[in-house]
């Protein structure tokens, strides 16, 4: 790339015009688009005042019962988080509430062979980064001390977990998102998650936050496949380290989908007992239509197949765009996930806030740098999540234009101070 007064006076010709078309576009946030959204509007219908309510003689989904389920929504949930039916807790509508609710009950009820959290003072967790802010804001929100660490090619650095968890018993869990994480689209390996399942941590109360968000929501035909860490940690007699979350939030309707939890007998003992004093029970209407729209787990597979065929164009899309501004250019590079929601892009330190703010003064909306890390602080500045999700095509590929443009000129303003 040329670093001259010329090429960045021709770099701010193009980022006016950009500017000129009054712009609105949003790539700030994993949304599902109108399209995708449309693959699910058959279920509405599948429950109505006319319907049977009953799942068998005894279950009126109607009325009140099953704090923990239905039972056939608990072998599909099963599937997807690689447990066993009886591990599972299904809940409302928001996985992301389920994490919350569990930190909360940590914080106040004594976990197995511990004491509540917020009577052992200053309480730490690791942060894999980049990773998802809003596992960052859950602990923020109850004052738990954030420890970065960084992720790797099959996961996060696991010489540094396991050498941290074993020496301090301030430290409780750790966030991950195993498969086509948030936003690197990292898939761990099965090296990593066996190293998780024999983690010897320091706190007895310690566990692993295991938030499978993207467990089916692969872009190519090829999926890739996580191991079991619930099987994993049964092997190695340490199964009430995880805590497993999912919910249908990017299958069917964000906002009014199914999330579940799965868990040890003694883990669930404890946060049913929370969800017992908290709530008589869930949606189980809504959790009715969802399995009679799904019906199971290869129903599941199918319907996704038609989100893949959505979303996989935009990611070739901003891929391509990528390889054409950037091609040999050293200073940039980008993830190429095989699934998830998004795409991380790693520029030099200092260059993030700068690209984000030009971009959206020219009327196109990112994620905020630095979102990806707790507290929102990039240490060095330079990550940026690109979500290729709910633009159209036509919409996105002049995004990434401006995009590039913008982080050429960050490039040229630097070289040129």
């Amino acid at each position: 790339m040329l670093y001259s007064k010329e090429f960045k006076d021709k770099l701010n010709e193009q980022y006016q015009y950009f500017k000129s078309l009054n712009l609105n576009l949003d790539m700030s946030r994993g949304k599902p688009c109108p399209e995708q959204l449309a693959l699910s509007n058959s279920m509405l219908d599948l429950v109505n005042s006319q319907s049977n309510f009953k799942i068998n003689e005894e279950i009126d989904c109607r009325n009140y019962g099953l704090l923990d389920g239905i039972t056939e929504l608990k072998v599909l949930f099963a599937k997807m988080l690689d447990v066993l039916p009886t591990d599972v807790l299904i809940g409302g509508n928001s996985s992301l509430q389920m994490m919350f609710d569990t930190i909360s009950c940590f914080m106040t009820h004594k976990i197995v062979d511990g004491h509540p959290w917020l009577m052992q003072g200053n309480i730490k967790f690791l942060c894999p980064v980049p990773g998802y802010d809003r596992h960052f804001s859950i602990l923020q929100y109850f004052g738990v001390e954030q420890i970065a660490v960084p992720m790797c090619e099959t996961g996060p650095d696991m010489d540094m977990v396991e050498n941290l968890v074993s020496k301090d018993e301030k430290i409780k869990g750790i966030w991950c998102i195993p498969k086509y994480s948030n936003p690197q689209g990292v898939t761990y390996s099965a090296i990593t998650v066996q190293r998780f399942a024999n983690l010897k941590p320091a706190a007895k109360d310690f566990r692993i936050f295991w938030d499978n968000a993207y467990a089916v929501h692969d872009l190519t035909d090829q999926p890739e496949r996580l191991l079991s860490i619930m099987d994993e940690c049964r092997k190695a007699s340490n199964e009430d380290l995880p805590i497993l979350f999912c919910s249908t939030s990017k299958i069917t309707f964000p906002g009014a989908g199914i999330a579940a939890l799965a868990a040890s007998e003694s883990n669930l003992k404890i946060l049913k007992e929370n969800y017992f004093y908290k709530t008589i029970c869930f949606d189980k209407i809504n959790q009715l239509r969802h399995l009679r729209f799904l019906k199971n787990y290869e129903g599941i597979l199918s319907h996704m197949e038609k989100h893949k065929k959505i979303l996989k164009p935009k990611f070739e899309a901003v891929e391509e765009i990528l390889n054409t501004e950037f091609e040999g250019e050293e200073l940039i590079s980008w993830t190429k996930p095989k699934g998830g929601y998004f795409i991380s892009v790693a520029l030099p330190d200092g260059c993030a806030k700068r690209v984000v703010f030009l971009c959206r003064e020219a009327g196109v909306k990112l994620t905020s740098a630095g979102a990806t890390f707790p507290l929102n602080c990039d240490p060095h500045d330079a990550n940026i999540r690109l979500a290729p999700s709910y633009p159209p095509v036509c919409e996105l590929l002049l995004a990434m234009k401006l995009f590039c443009v913008c982080v050429k000129l960050v490039f040229v303003e630097n070289a040129l101070r």
